[in-house]
């Protein structure tokens, strides 16, 4: 979770702490006080785009630093790990993103410095921002799709995974049946060419090597006798005359010579040194002897030098045409006959490739029924969760339809896919369109949630939406900005009421204007906003009890110095903190919608 968060000269916040509850931590304070700061450091310490702006006027650069505890699940801790980010003694691991004014940024975790998008991924598995901004993108049907897919947990995630490994493979099939039919007269010419190739590098069949073998067999055979006389001239040193003649009696007779004058000295020191002597004498004998080989074998030989410098001349055509040496023309040759294998134009070949693509789209059309089947099972249970969410937040009365339809779309279209009879649009995300239904009253039509809702029932629909789907999720830190707007009354106290309760199995940071969601928080921050010298700052405070009664007051209607609004304030604190200790603890959600939920929860973070 995320235990503590620094500030420094972000916006009009010149430098601010902020201690989070494990449990409901709010933070509140006047307009333009700086809450959005607060929301804009957690977007930054998640690897959020930055924003040169958002540095104080007068800072050279804006700092947030946060320090992460209990850090837990695989991804996470591989993530730490792969960053080779190192843990403080506690155990907690500090993340740092720092922006300067001229819009450069940069990120440490765990001391070391990563790459910005390290930051993104670990946020992924341990943080969740929601913010009014999500609000506008869940209108979207992608969006909502998504939220659907997140939601349903593995049910929908195993058959689209299956689902875009085979529509990949597909896609990639019928493309290349596309190609070879719309470019077989370019196809075949090409493959005309390289058979042309491979047939010429066939007739002369090279091996790996040989124009570097042969060149040094052409040096050999050229330079014939000015090698047979330094071989000849070397063999008589060592070995000496073959006639016997003492005055050129070679090395190995001196050699014999001195071992026979130590051999028999009487002096053992001028002994010890014969054995050297023969260990040499042995060396140069074996040397004469190679030398004695080498000679036997080189004879000059024209009509091999000119087999030879004709084999050159045909491997020459070969490495001016496809390559720079042999070993090249061997690699063009290989490559050549993979290409063919591809350019194969022939009716039966175009067939095989035809039924290749019918038995993928068989396959793509199972894995599609599944794909839909899962999201229909899982809309039935959100719109059922999501409806219970609105009867205790004033909208009794309305309903939520989660409809999952397929794209019909013309057959000639490319992803044309046919599914139970039906041809649809083969996408990336499936076959079905997702559409989130509003039902203001029993006899009220069903509408998008956009056109049914008010500005306040839209705020409490999505809510609603966020709070379902935050306990399917298994991120331990969820942050919500603001997703009460439009919302007062008895409606915002049972906003609150559902916040505590998602307290209680995650920690919950929420920024709010609304004192009936402020009061139900375990601990209570308010920004404040004052003037010197002209220049404007903001700071964070940790509210006391009566403190506490003074900001709710103020929140309540501006009454922070009246005996009414103190009074109204500690009530509602009251209220709340009975609810706290009297409400039970919610049943837990079940482990299959909660698997996984990293990977389905969307990063609120703006791009």
């Amino acid at each position: 979770m995320l235990a503590e968060m620094r500030i420094q000269g972000l916006g009009v916040i010149e430098e601010a702490a902020l201690e989070l509850h494990p449990g409901f931590t709010v933070v509140t304070g006047e307009t333009g006080a700086g809450k959005t700061m607060v929301v804009t450091g957690l977007h930054l310490l998640s690897g959020g785009r930055s924003d040169a702006s958002k540095v104080r006027a007068g800072a050279a650069k804006a700092i947030v630093e946060g320090r992460f505890t209990d850090v837990a699940g695989e991804q996470a801790l591989k993530i730490l790990s792969d960053a080779g980010s190192d843990a403080d003694e506690d155990g907690s691991v500090i993340a740092v993103r720092s922006v300067s004014a001229d819009g450069r940024s940069r990120a440490h975790l765990g001391g070391r410095s990563v790459p910005v998008g390290v930051l993104g991924e670990l946020s992924e598995q341990i943080l969740a921002v929601h913010g009014q901004n999500d609000q506008l993108r869940l209108l979207r049907p992608a969006e909502q799709r998504a939220v659907l897919d997140r939601f349903a947990g593995d049910s929908v995630a195993e058959p689209l995974t299956a689902y875009r490994r085979v529509r990949q493979e597909w896609l990639a099939v019928a493309r290349e049946l596309t190609e070879r039919r719309a470019r077989s007269r370019e196809l075949a010419q090409q493959a005309d060419l390289l058979r042309h190739g491979l047939t010429e590098i066939e007739a002369v069949d090279p091996s790996p090597g040989e124009d570097v073998e042969l060149m040094e067999q052409v040096r050999r055979l050229a330079a014939v006798d000015e090698l047979r006389d330094a071989a000849t001239a070397a063999q008589l040193a060592i070995v000496g005359s073959a006639e016997g003649d003492p005055d050129l009696p070679g090395v190995l007779g001196l050699l014999a010579e001195a071992r026979r004058r130590l051999g028999t000295a009487e002096d053992s020191t001028l002994r010890d040194l014969e054995p050297r002597l023969s260990e040499a004498s042995v060396l140069l004998g074996e040397v004469g002897r190679e030398l004695t080989s080498y000679l036997d074998t080189l004879d000059a030989d024209p009509e091999r030098l000119e087999t030879i410098l004709a084999r050159q001349a045909e491997l020459k055509k070969l490495t001016r045409k496809y390559a720079a040496d042999v070993d090249g023309v061997l690699a063009w040759a290989d490559e050549a006959r993979a290409r063919l294998e591809g350019m194969d134009t022939s009716e039966e070949a175009l067939e095989k490739l035809a039924a290749r693509r019918d038995a993928l789209a068989g396959e793509l059309a199972e894995y599609a029924a599944r794909l839909s089947a899962a999201r229909r099972a899982a809309a039935a249970e959100l719109a059922k969760r999501i409806t219970g969410e609105l009867a205790g937040l004033a909208m009794g009365q309305a309903t939520v339809e989660v409809t999952v339809r397929g794209r019909e779309v013309d057959p000639a279209e490319k992803t044309a896919l046919t599914v139970d009879g039906r041809t649809l649009a083969a996408g990336p995300d499936g076959v079905d369109d997702v559409e989130l239904l509003l039902r203001a009253h029993a006899k009220a039509p069903a509408l998008p949630v956009h056109k049914a809702a008010s500005g306040g029932e839209l705020s409490r629909v999505m809510l609603a939406t966020e709070v379902v789907l935050a306990h399917a999720d298994t991120v331990q830190t969820l942050v919500f900005d603001e997703v009460d707007a439009g919302v007062g009354g008895r409606a915002a106290v049972e906003i609150g009421r559902r916040l505590a309760r998602l307290a209680r199995t995650h920690q919950v940071l929420v920024v709010t204007h609304l004192p009936q969601v402020a009061a139900f928080a375990d601990r209570h921050l308010v920004v404040d906003k004052g003037t010197a010298d002209g220049v404007t700052r903001s700071g964070v405070r940790t509210l006391d009890g009566d403190e506490r009664v003074t900001e709710l007051a103020r929140m309540l209607a501006g009454l922070d110095d009246t005996a009414t609004g103190r009074a109204h304030a500690e009530e509602l604190l009251h209220a709340a903190e009975e609810f706290k200790e009297t409400s039970a603890v919610p049943a837990p959600v079940a482990s299959s919608r909660r698997s996984g939920g990293s990977k389905r929860r969307q990063s609120a973070t703006p791009t």
